[in-house]
């Protein structure tokens, strides 16, 4: 489709405010390792049994093609509980679920080994630190109407 000189601006403008991009940025070409999903109600009654503190999680996700080793990095609410990784490398194109109770960590699952809850039901936010202590990604939320926000 062929845009008149003048209007290509315009439309640029116009797709950007309805939310739409012409080209994605260098960084969402590369890819990030970033928070993808909390699941901050776990379902049922608030027990504090193992079970229903593990339904209760973040997930962090690697969309790059390489590797990420996430030795030392943080995951904190607002309140400062703070879960920091051991030595754990993040696969290409992998997720990992940071769960809140106690469990044997895999590639796939860490646990915080905690035995009370960390996210808020109502309202939270997750900051994911590098080893430095630099911000890396942050999700918040402030619903009671579902159980989860994806990031």
């Amino acid at each position: 489709m062929r845009i008149p000189r003048g209007r290509s601006a315009g439309l640029a403008i116009a797709l950007a405010a309805a939310g739409l991009a012409l080209l994605p940025t260098q960084a969402q070409a590369a890819g990030s390792v970033h928070l993808a999903k909390i699941y901050y109600n776990s379902p049922g009654s608030d027990t504090r049994s193992n079970t229903s503190l593990n339904a209760e999680w973040v997930q962090v996700t690697n969309s790059t093609a390489k590797a990420v080793t996430l030795k030392k990095w943080t995951l904190t609410d607002a309140s400062r509980h703070t879960y920091t990784f051991g030595t754990f490398t993040l696969k290409a194109h992998a997720t990992v679920t940071v769960h809140t109770g106690k469990g044997r960590n895999t590639t796939a699952n860490v646990y915080q080994q905690r035995a009370a809850y960390v996210w808020n039901n109502d309202k939270d936010k997750a900051t994911l630190r590098t080893s430095s202590g630099a911000v890396h990604d942050t999700c918040s939320y402030d619903s009671t109407r579902v159980s989860y926000k994806n990031c």
